[in-house]
């Protein structure tokens, strides 16, 4: 019975790496050390969302100023999702994010979190399953005057 429980563990795990799983702690290095060590853009959020600059997940750190809004600061980008499937969104303050597809209905969070036991700089995690298309995301309304952001599809191998 052990050996066939080893065996089902190995092979499962085999198939893991095999088909370019990411286990969540993988996904959390990947964000951290975009969040450490970029490359960066500096971008300015938007008050409207027609007008929010656009941001990707393309390896890079957006590091996003937020306008001072209504009960704090706050302000929109826009990402565009190539491929259907998980999107993990990092950020490096505990600033609230919400999602909304073109249509203007509001994305569920797959799961959200506050932090990372793999890595301090993560103040904000979240995975949302996407489909091909544009969103907007919302930071705020915060105390923060900025926000990091590294954006990276859930489950697949990088290259850098």
């Amino acid at each position: 019975m052990m050996k066939k429980l080893l065996s089902a563990c190995l092979l499962s795990s085999a198939l893991l790496v095999g088909c370019g799983g990411e286990p969540a702690e993988d996904a959390d290095a990947e964000g951290c050390e975009h969040l450490r060590e970029g490359p960066a853009v500096a971008v300015t959020a938007s008050a409207s969302s027609a007008s929010a600059p656009k941001v990707g997940a393309d390896h890079k750190r957006y590091d996003i100023s937020l306008p001072a809004g209504t009960g704090g600061n706050t302000g929109s980008v826009s990402f565009e999702a190539d491929e259907a499937t998980d999107y993990t969104f990092f950020l490096s303050a505990d600033v609230s994010l919400s999602l909304t597809s073109s249509s203007g209905q509001t994305v569920s969070f797959e799961s959200s979190a506050k932090s990372s036991a793999s890595c301090g700089d993560i103040k904000g995690r979240y995975v949302a399953p996407l489909e091909v298309g544009t969103y907007t995301l919302t930071f705020g309304p915060s105390s923060a005057n900025s926000v990091s952001l590294v954006i990276e599809e859930s489950g697949h191998d990088h290259e850098h």
